[in-house]
């Protein structure tokens, strides 16, 4: 690549959240994996660290010289990116054998869109790979956010305090159409959409069977896109999914459901929330399900056939996709500061939409109410929480927030911070 077009492509880049942990790994071990799903950016955030490239997934000649000497292809100025490893994953003990010889660090970077399967002749990459997890675009990323309202300085215990970043309704139901994809947000919405939608035919037509080799059936995989999209942001069991899927011609067999989930997950088109586990106080019984989000909600509209206008013509099912959106920007924002992204459910009917906790203990609960005159009822949801769990065991909230569409953010008197999604940041 020659250096004038590599100027070039830094020079339209916008910076990344991850860009920094992605240095610092970098710095730190041999070679670096990208992960995430197809088309959140991955290749162009390389690129802006990389020295040379090769593009694994449309360069043939690259992958008939790895056939036949792996270090062919490994030879070039560093750090060298190596796009779309895993369509030849015998690349990996290349790659580590080429770390082992040099002990230096920034060797290699790697990026992908697919977990390959196991594979016991694939050596482990402990002590020489490092993992980053790329994600669509955040709100603050796609500049539809200003941020204003750091997660840091919430854990830090600052009180949050800025001016409605003037999101209304309607321009949150056309942001989740169209999603936060590197390519799509300065396109107009109908072009985001439809790319959106070609997206996940690609997903069922192609890409799930190029990840093992076996054939899935595109039409269940389409019917329990849509059965996930229409109970996105919930722990929808098995059951509920099978039959969803299934419709009139009965249920979906479950092993089929789980197969296609998993499938899903490879791809990283879909991206569970596990429950949290604290300490309780109560007799209370905590439910163990995930709950499933696509990797971005315009995924979901894109499932349903769903659009704008409708969304807000379905006030639930625009608050659900809403919930996931927060969750993608929590999981990037969360991931700056070394956190996961949790969620929370009793049998007693206490639940909280996500929990952040960081690798220190330390942790915040969150409610998501897409209308601000719903955010009393969360606070008093989110204080019952506090008081239900064992805060000996799991140590005080660093904080209590309620993530609203609009509006100013603020502490209130109970304590509770208030936070418009377009004020969000790391």
């Amino acid at each position: 690549m020659s250096a004038v077009l590599m100027a070039a492509m830094a020079a339209e880049y916008r910076p990344r959240v991850v860009d920094s942990e992605l240095r610092q790994c970098l710095a730190g071990v041999g070679a670096v994996v990208i992960e995430g799903p197809k088309a959140c950016g991955k290749t162009r955030m390389a690129q802006q660290l990389a020295a040379s490239s090769v593009m694994l997934d449309v360069d043939q000649e690259a992958r008939r010289a790895l056939a036949v000497d792996p270090a062919l292809v490994l030879r070039g100025a560093r750090p060298r990116l190596l796009d779309e490893w895993q369509v030849e994953p015998a690349l990996w003990n290349a790659v580590r054998r080429a770390v082992d010889d040099s002990a230096e660090a920034g060797q290699f970077l790697l990026t992908g869109s697919a977990v390959p399967a196991d594979d016991a002749a694939r050596h482990t990459g402990a002590g020489r790979f490092a993992f980053v997890r790329l994600r669509p675009m955040t709100l603050l990323e796609a500049g539809d956010g200003g941020g204003g309202v750091s997660l840091a300085a919430l854990f830090a215990a600052e009180p949050p305090a800025c001016a409605d970043p003037g999101l209304a309704i309607s321009d949150l139901a056309a942001l989740i159409c169209r999603g936060g994809w590197p390519a799509q947000i300065q396109k107009p919405l109908a072009a985001a959409a439809r790319a959106a939608r070609d997206y996940l035919e690609q997903v069922r037509q192609v890409d799930v069977s190029r990840l093992d080799g076996r054939r899935r059936d595109p039409q269940r995989l389409a019917a329990l896109l849509r059965a996930v999209a229409r109970n996105v942001a919930t722990e929808a069991s098995l059951a509920t999914l099978s039959a969803d899927a299934g419709g009139a011609d009965g249920p979906l067999d479950p092993r089929t459901v789980t197969d296609y989930l998993e499938t899903l997950e490879r791809l990283m088109v879909l991206e569970s929330q596990p429950a949290w586990r604290p300490h309780l106080r109560s007799k209370a019984t905590l439910r163990q399900a995930s709950k499933r989000h696509f990797c971005d909600p315009s995924l979901a509209v894109a499932a349903l056939g769903g659009s704008a206008d409708r969304l807000l013509n379905d006030l639930e099912l625009l608050g659900l996709l809403f919930e996931s959106l927060v969750i993608r920007d929590l999981r990037v924002f969360a991931q700056a500061l070394d956190g996961e992204v949790f969620h929370y459910r009793d049998n007693y009917g206490v639940e909280v939409d996500a929990v952040v906790q960081l690798r220190d203990g330390r942790w915040g609960a969150i409610e998501i109410k897409l209308g601000s005159a719903q955010v009393d009822a969360a606070a008093a949801s989110l204080l019952r929480f506090q008081r239900q769990i064992d805060r000996r065991q799991t140590g005080e909230p660093a904080f209590l927030a309620v993530i609203c569409g609009k509006g100013y953010g603020y502490r209130r008197p109970d304590g509770v911070v208030v936070i418009p999604i377009g004020a969000l940041a790391p």
